[in-house]
């Protein structure tokens, strides 16, 4: 795909004027690092805030009396009893209990508010509307709403120059706020493990809260290479690299997500694809399994490479790699057959056929930082 048949998000011509070096991303031309570079980036957004462009995430509404209900037949999450102000980490399974895409849900009182991924969102709007959308009216607002992200620990502060009432907001709330008098969704969250807020905003408004943000002294511009470090850090998942098809959310580590609800033993156990499946391994264990990994020399240690036992046997593969710059060293997450992922034990990667030691670690590799009141 060229540069000139890649989308562009609304703030593409104030990423070109700050100076950003542009990279191709689940179909988009997007921003990866600014001047400040990727390292720099990443420590302002821990100790300060970080303004990330996530217009190319899709955001759907759902509407109707039955959309609770709806979506629940889709995920194995509580819908129908998430309150209205709140939102919820939700995943779409298919019929064998792989996942399709991971999404937040949030529950806007009249409608339900759902921010799927970039690469998987005109399949994520055919399968809801394929399969609820009898039941529901399902919107899309992909060319409608941009979607920026403020992260780091001075976040609340910036925003609530905008919008006094963000600070009494806490992890996951979910508000439809005005800021520079426009109407905008706003919920407390993000993908950084550190405090901060989601923001919906209307297309020909973006650039404007944008650089309203960016004129705040303890904003910078931050891009794709330390959101994922970022993440990494967190212990966060990134769809096609940590969950796909090919994995359940037990395999992932995701059992967390799946409300009691809806668990075998739940008030509305099951209902959704793959829940049999899903819960066969919730009772009798898997094959493997997602673990935190840090490998015990500097050498990174990047997707793709094969984990080996002492006897030189694979027993895995590493889906996420990298440096973390707050903790110091490298880190990776990957795929351990379920016999050899219990912490601290000691396992290998090859990297251009050099044996890295790696111990098997607890997520997330550093502290989050959500704020719950």
């Amino acid at each position: 795909m060229t540069t000139e048949t890649l989308a562009r998000t609304p703030l593409h011509a104030l990423h070109l004027e700050l100076g950003a070096r542009m990279v191709p991303f689940a179909g988009y031309d997007m921003p990866v690092q600014y001047p400040l570079g990727v390292l720099k980036e990443h420590q302002h957004t821990r100790a300060q805030a970080g303004l990330f462009d996530v217009s190319h995430m899709g955001q759907i509404i759902l509407r109707g009396q039955g959309a609770a209900q709806a979506l629940e037949s889709l995920v194995p999450v509580d819908i129908l009893e998430l309150p209205a102000g709140l939102q919820r980490y939700a995943l779409f399974t298919d019929g064998h209990g792989g996942i399709l895409d991971d999404l937040m849900v949030a529950n806007a009182g009249d409608q339900l508010v759902l921010v799927v991924n970039a690469a998987c969102k005109e399949q994520d709007l055919a399968h809801l509307r394929q399969h609820i959308g009898e039941h529901c009216e399902v919107e899309s607002l992909f060319k409608t709403r941009a979607l920026l992200a403020l992260q780091g620990p001075q976040a609340v502060e910036v925003l609530a120059r905008l919008a006094p009432q963000v600070r009494s907001m806490t992890f996951m709330q979910f508000a439809q706020l005005q800021l520079l008098g426009v109407d905008c969704y706003v919920s407390r969250s993000g993908y950084t493990g550190e405090d901060g807020f989601e923001i919906s905003v209307p297309t020909a408004q973006a650039e404007a809260l944008a650089r309203r943000l960016l004129a705040e002294p303890e904003v910078e511009a931050i891009g794709l290479g330390a959101r994922d470090s970022l993440r990494l850090e967190a212990g966060l998942c990134l769809y096609g690299h940590d969950m796909s098809t090919a994995t359940t959310p037990i395999e992932a580590s995701l059992g967390w997500a799946l409300s009691k609800a809806r668990r075998s033993d739940g008030t509305r156990a099951g209902g959704f694809p793959g829940a049999e499946r899903i819960f066969a391994q919730q009772r009798d264990g898997v094959a493997r399994k997602r673990v935190g990994l840090l490998p015990q020399e500097r050498t990174p240690v990047r997707e793709g490479a094969q984990i080996i036992n002492a006897d030189g046997h694979a027993i895995g593969q590493v889906c996420s790699g990298g440096f973390g710059p707050s903790l110091g060293a490298p880190l990776a997450m990957g795929y351990l057959s379920s016999d050899q992922a219990t912490l601290g034990n000691e396992v290998w990667a090859l990297v251009r056929g050099k044996r890295v030691a790696m111990h098997v670690a607890k997520t997330p590799f550093v502290p989050q930082r959500y704020y719950r009141g």
